[in-house]
């Protein structure tokens, strides 16, 4: 199984005690404000099932975040085969999702640079890309910090989301990714 470490961080497999504090994530306006709805436990249960499906088939995903003898879980950072169709697939995107007491304090792109490394190294993956929706601020700056760019020509509308949701639309980033 693995692991990856951070200067700060363990990006590592999920553990059953990390389910109360995902749901409570979940259940987060604040973590939850560019989706369609905050997740009931039962949803978030299944998300993270699937997510542990994922890193046991391929080995990654979007791996648990620690922060060790601080906070034995506070989000979710990896990697992922989007589960859609759309101009950019097949592809692998990375994602993050974290706690409101940890934002603003470098966690998601320390994570994400982790991930990236992984993937270049591990997988040697020529790009990996991210999206998110254009009002997506915190997201849209940890993508620029990656160093990941924007065409306005790449943008789309999520094919799993209702039509008439109305953040519907996606913004797409890429990475050229580095060599080892």
């Amino acid at each position: 199984m693995t692991i990856l470490r951070s200067e700060r961080l363990i990006l590592r497999p999920w553990r059953d005690e990390d389910l109360p504090a995902f749901a409570a994530m979940n259940a987060d306006a604040r973590v939850m404000e560019f989706f369609p709805n905050c997740l009931a436990r039962t949803e978030s249960d299944d998300v993270a099932a699937r997510i542990r499906k994922d890193i046991d088939t391929r080995g990654w995903g979007f791996w648990a975040l620690e922060v060790p003898g601080d906070a034995p879980f506070i989000g979710f950072t990896g990697l992922s085969v989007p589960r859609f169709s759309a101009h950019f697939t097949p592809c692998v995107e990375i994602g993050w999702r974290l706690s409101p007491a940890y934002w603003r304090q470098g966690y998601a792109t320390e994570a994400a640079r982790a991930a990236i490394d992984f993937a270049a190294r591990a997988l040697g993956l020529n790009e990996i890309v991210a999206f998110a929706v254009p009002d997506n601020h915190r997201s849209r700056a940890v993508m620029a910090r990656l160093g990941m760019t924007h065409d306005a020509r790449d943008d789309f509308d999520h094919p799993l989301l209702p039509e008439s949701y109305n953040r519907r639309r996606h913004v797409l980033y890429r990475l050229a990714m580095p060599r080892p």
